[in-house]
């Protein structure tokens, strides 16, 4: 794979960074467009680079009108050659996955879908109802429209398949007592707590419901009525009765799952809605012939797309990572038909076939499936025209409120979070056109310790050093500024350049809270990559507001940071919990927004997220060094035996009460070990948490 670039000027006017004439190949290839500060906004594929891209710049007032706003708003274009379609539409898809564009096609949940989940990964395998991202090890059913739905059927096939479906607390628990759950009393769980059916056995029960439910339901059936009529012969009626009964539980579940084609067809049914700046897509997904749930998105157009174009955007997203089935409907062919099959069907080992169904029962639910995404489509702009005008009020509020010179696009929002200065953390939110963009968050283990108000002076220069390393890197500042920087980040306290490289929250490895939002290796989506080393350039694109949890004080702290670094294009406010009052740098008074104005309630959504994402990660510290601290003293006692440790026993409290032979009962502990753990634990006072723990 060969690449070509093109050496452009960093400004807005699409004929001022145009490719030389001759200076674009033929071949095809994909090409990404990028701002002025080196974020990627646009990945786009092509037979031809040269036709593709001379479009762009041919015809400015023929273009859609969002790819005329895209056009203004790059600085410069680069392309990469491929040998094949097949390689363009993975590089593409890569390219786009990987910068997260803002005006490339995404196609977004319309509402957070339940799944059925078995968690496979586990010991005990435990059915419950799953949302948001999938977890390894984890076997997903559905998606579904209710969870009520899945709860009904899950109900009735714990009859059959009584799989544990209690939490890990609750099952931990039931063992320690030795008394299983109510659901353990009533037959629908095999109560594997207390040892009623091996871990073999109840591994058994989950696969089998696996089975049934991913459609293979003849086989239980049959074998439960050939069961049924055995009792019956030999004169076992309450036996036969309860068999009976038990295959009826099983057909009422599949009674439940509309039958649209014949059993032996798996295939995702694809339908879409549009208009010339929208487009909504629904899903049915039919496994066994049965409809075993449905999903929708909905997209923003960025070019003239017809549905082929917007069908071959969505099955890229779609089967990324998912499962492919061995037959798709859709409503239109996509252009490039050929080559998005081999790549479907390599990432499904099999073949994968693409079909527009033209009569016949197939016809008949493409059609139903249509109907819901003109529905969905409906919805979608009802909730979009309010949620549009009620977040531009809001931003331009804010800019009136502050005297900024236009809407804060933008914003960045930091707390701190300790008790009585112990475990000091503090949290970064980003959120753009009014909406969270929580794969930007970062979070921060504060350094000094000095309080608060030196706490967000800390993290102010942390962020903001970091951001002016990655705009130098990238040749965007003069040497002076450079210089000047460099200066005052490293005598006011700021991450110098060994430091930054050690931070282990702005700038290090993976970092998540509870929800699984956080920094990751990689940076955060969009995050502009250093051409030269390859490294993720986290920090360098600037926020139009700082905004800090606090009153006169922090906003100062926040305002003196950046003047030290020589930032003076960000504007800086605090906001005070206690009467909800804005305060700027440097004012006796603040800024008092109505109660009922938008841009204050979005400076509250703001705040109260910093708060949240602060207070997890000072939870998740705080609760490690308080499990940890006293096995910690135990020589040979490594992390892994520690985790084990605190799983058998469910506190510090409990295992400091345990004997050396009870303690041995862990895997992978001897009796020196065994010994050594009781020496330390009770030569020790335990701690006011281990108490109430």
């Amino acid at each position: 794979m060969s690449a070509g670039a093109s050496s452009l000027l960093n400004v807005a006017d699409p004929a001022t960074y145009r490719p030389a004439p001759g200076s674009i190949p033929e071949s095809p290839g994909v090409y990404r467009f990028r701002d002025p500060g080196g974020r990627v906004i646009y990945v786009g594929k092509a037979k031809s680079l040269r036709q593709r891209l001379n479009s762009y710049f041919a015809d400015f007032a023929g273009l859609h009108p969002r790819t005329q706003t895209m056009l203004t708003t790059a600085a410069s274009v680069d392309w990469t050659v491929v040998g094949t379609e097949v390689e363009a539409l993975q590089l593409e898809y890569s390219w786009i996955k990987e910068f997260d564009p803002r005006f490339n096609v995404k196609y977004r949940d319309d509402k957070s879908y339940p799944y059925l989940a078995v968690t496979m990964g586990e010991d005990f395998p435990r059915v419950q109802v799953m949302r948001g991202a999938k977890r390894k090890g984890t076997r997903y059913f559905g998606p579904y429209s209710h969870a009520w739905a899945i709860r009904e059927t899950v109900d009735l096939l714990l009859r059959v398949f009584p799989v544990r479906t209690c939490s890990a607390g609750v099952f931990r628990r039931a063992g320690q007592i030795g008394r299983p759950c109510l659901l353990g009393y009533i037959d629908k769980c095999s109560a594997p707590c207390v040892g009623r059916v091996t871990p073999e056995e109840h591994r058994a029960l989950a696969e089998d419901f696996c089975d049934f439910v991913g459609g293979n339901t003849g086989r239980f059936i049959k074998r439960l009525e050939r069961e049924m009529r055995e009792a019956a012969a030999v004169e076992e009626y309450e036996r036969a009765a309860r068999l009976r009964d038990d295959v009826q539980a099983l057909q009422r579940a599949l009674e439940k799952q509309t039958v649209v084609l014949g059993d032996d067809t798996d295939c995702d049914v694809i339908a879409l809605a549009e208009d010339p700046l929208e487009a909504a897509v629904q899903v049915f997904y039919v496994r066994g012939g049965r409809i075993r749930g449905q999903r929708g998105w909905v997209v923003d157009k960025v070019e003239e797309a017809g549905p082929g174009e917007l069908v071959e955007q969505f099955l890229l997203q779609m089967y990324g990572e998912a499962t492919i089935p061995r037959e798709i409907l859709v409503p239109a062919r996509p252009p490039d038909e050929a080559a998005l099959i081999e790549l479907l069907s390599e990432q499904r080992g099999s073949r994968v076939d693409l079909r527009v169904p033209q009569r016949g029962d197939k016809k008949s639910l493409m059609e139903t499936v249509e109907r819901n995404a003109k529905e969905s489509l409906a919805q979608h702009k009802l909730r979009r025209a309010s949620d549009l005008t009620t977040r531009s009020r809001a931003l331009q509020e804010i800019a009136d409120a502050l005297d900024l010179d236009q809407a804060p696009l933008r914003i960045e929002c930091y707390d701190v979070s300790h008790i009585q200065g112990e475990n000091v953390v503090a949290s970064m939110v980003v959120f753009e056109d009014g909406l969270a963009r929580k794969s930007e968050y970062r979070r921060f283990s504060i350094r000094t310790g000095d309080g608060d108000v030196a706490s967000i002076y800390e993290v102010i220069c942390r962020r903001f050093k970091r951001y002016l390393e990655e705009r130098a890197a990238t040749g965007e500042l003069d040497a002076g500024t450079e210089d000047a920087a460099a200066n005052d980040g490293t005598a006011h306290g700021a991450a110098a350049n060994g430091e930054a490289a050690n931070d282990g929250t702005a700038h290090g490895g993976a970092v998540h809270d509870e929800d699984g939002y956080g920094a990751a290796e990689r940076g955060g989506a969009g995050t502009p990559i250093d051409p030269e080393t390859g490294r993720p350039r986290k920090f360098a694109y600037p926020p139009n507001l700082v905004v800090v949890d606090g009153g006169p004080a922090q906003a100062a702290a926040a305002q003196r940071a950046l003047d030290e670094l020589g930032i003076d294009d960000i504007a800086v406010c605090g906001l005070a919990k206690r009467l909800e009052e804005v305060w700027l740098p440097g004012d006796d008074q603040p800024v008092i927004l109505p109660r009922s104005s938008e841009g204050l309630y979005l400076l509250q959504r703001v705040r109260d997220e910093a708060h949240r994402f602060a207070i997890t990660y000072h939870r998740t510290k705080r609760s490690k060094s308080l499990k940890e601290s006293a096995l910690d003293h135990v020589p040979g006692l490594g992390p892994a035996r520690r985790q084990a440790l605190l799983r058998h026993f469910g506190s510090v409290k409990r295992l400091r009460e345990a004997s050396a032979e009870e303690i041995r009962e862990v895997p992978g502990i001897g009796r020196a070990t065994a010994e050594a753990i009781v020496a330390v634990l009770r030569g020790e006072s335990p701690s006011p948490a281990e108490q109430g723990s």
